[in-house]
């Protein structure tokens, strides 16, 4: 039965009510105010604060225990040494920065210079189709991981360790085990040694390989950081399926990553044949690590969307001023090992630190 007698409330009793209602809010104490959460978050803001911090403190402490270490040659013995590796952590920083890895770029590397000097020597092409089609291999393998990864949806760490041994099993096949030598090269082919040639300032020499190196830094950095795409690039990293929902054609821009990493590999194939001087199947088969442990080094996080290219290169530069201070030290070749190794270890939990400050 209703109540028919019962007043009508209008809207200006529920605004009556209203006002007398209490307008305190909930407050909540921020605990992310102490010096210990503003550090924390400037870090992972700014990744290339600690492997620049780190590098000026161990060329400090390499010139006070062997004083021969800041002297010209042994800064372009630096340089030189991490030419090769630091164009391929380029190539790698890339890819990571998708949450991917990629294993086969010595392979992909060794493979285009194969491609190079075989065509450029052996069979007499002209030297830029040489080094094109080269590179075009480059970004063909690129592309191919690419693929496996984006639309097969094959983890990356399997993808790449296959294909590291399928383009190694390439590069013997096509070279049938055989070196091209220095003196081929500079009868038939010497601009394939270009970026072995250097410019001297006094004692401190400068190879074209390390100003590559600046170089290619460069673009990759404005492509990331400039660009649509180098937006897309951190966002598939950060989330994938946000990526996606927001519009961003996560597998396009995914194959377009791994072909570029294969391009820049292609050209590290050029750079490397004028650092050592010669082709060979066996050749920098360290490079898979070392580039890895240049990006790790420098801040880019190995769960992707956060990292930097300045920060791989001074990754690179940080290993090889260690290895370099270390030898002119006097300490033996497995505790340039150990000290490399633990670099790593240091790098990996300090960005598990970092990635708790946006919890």
């Amino acid at each position: 039965m209703s109540d028919s007698n019962a007043p009508t409330k209008t809207i200006s009793d529920f605004e009556a009510k209203l006002a007398q209602a209490d307008k305190s809010v909930a407050s909540f104490e921020r605990d992310d105010r102490s010096l210990f959460h503003i550090v924390r978050s400037f870090l992972r803001t700014n990744p290339t604060t600690i492997p620049t911090l780190v590098l000026i403190v161990s060329i400090a402490a390499f010139g006070l225990i062997a004083p021969r270490f800041l002297g010209p040659g042994a800064l372009s013995t630096v340089l030189q040494q991490i030419t090769v590796t630091g164009i391929i952590a380029i190539a790698q920083t890339l890819v990571i920065l998708t949450a991917g890895i990629d294993l086969s770029v010595g392979a992909i590397l060794v493979v285009t210079s194969l491609i190079m000097g075989n065509m450029a020597v052996n069979l007499g092409v002209p030297l830029p189709i040489a080094i094109g089609v080269g590179m075009m291999f480059g970004a063909l393998m690129g592309w191919l991981n690419g693929v496996l990864v984006a639309i097969i949806k094959l983890p990356p760490f399997i993808v790449t360790l296959g294909t590291l041994s399928i383009f190694t099993a390439l590069k013997l096949w096509y070279s049938h085990s055989e070196s091209i030598r220095n003196a081929d090269i500079l009868e038939k082919a010497p601009g394939l040694l270009w970026f072995g040639e250097a410019v001297r300032f006094g004692g401190f020499k400068l190879t074209y390989g390390t100003i590559s190196l600046a170089v290619v830094a460069a673009i990759v950095w404005y492509m990331l950081n400039r660009t649509a795409w180098g937006r897309h690039v951190h966002a598939i990293g950060d989330d994938p399926d946000a990526a996606r929902l927001s519009g961003i054609r996560t597998r396009r821009t995914l194959i377009s990553v791994y072909a570029l990493a294969g391009l820049i590999c292609g050209f590290a194939g050029w750079v490397a044949i004028g650092r050592v001087g010669s082709v060979s199947p066996i050749s920098f088969d360290t490079v898979n690590l070392g580039s890895i442990t240049a990006v790790v080094i420098g801040g880019t996080s190995l769960f992707g969307g956060r990292g930097s290219i300045v920060g791989s290169v001074l990754g690179a530069i940080i290993v090889g001023v260690f290895n370099t201070g270390l030898s002119l030290a006097g300490v033996d070749d497995y505790w340039q090992m150990f000290a490399a190794g633990t670099l790593v270890i240091i790098a990996v939990a300090l960005d598990q630190w970092l990635r708790r400050a946006s919890q």
